[in-house]
């Protein structure tokens, strides 16, 4: 388990602007808070490769529901659910942005607490 979480400072300053306009639920909300207190900011080139952060497809198991699923991370704008392009700013992206491959994480998610693990993170290169 990571000690904290590593952030660039552009995807802090999302994570800060999305609580400010109350966008997540209140146990959430408590967690990101803790979690950015202790975040280490890192220009993006710094940024260890294992880190889940934008532009990265991300293998994540859910313990709870006993599910494997690939997300790729995008910016808010970039987001299409159907094409499995989530925003680095969704309930799952949130629960995972700053760990690392091999993390386990429990997570108060809106429906309730699920544990999580991050099986795999890489580099996602879009097509245009």
């Amino acid at each position: 388990m990571s000690e904290n979480i590593i952030l660039t400072t552009g995807v802090y300053d999302a994570i800060k602007e999305h609580l400010r306009r109350k966008k997540v639920s209140i146990n959430e909300e408590t967690r990101l808070q803790s979690e950015l207190r202790s975040a280490q900011q890192v220009l993006r080139r710094n940024l260890p490769e294992d880190v889940v952060t934008v532009d990265r497809k991300v293998t994540i198991k859910d313990h709870t529901n006993d599910d494997e699923r690939e997300y790729i991370f995008v910016s808010s704008v970039k987001a299409k659910p159907k094409k499995n392009k989530y925003s680095i700013l969704s309930d799952i992206a949130l629960a995972a942005v700053g760990y690392k491959a091999g993390d386990i994480i429990e997570w108060p998610f809106k429906e309730g607490e699920r544990k999580i693990e991050i099986l795999k993170v890489e580099p996602w290169i879009q097509h245009t």
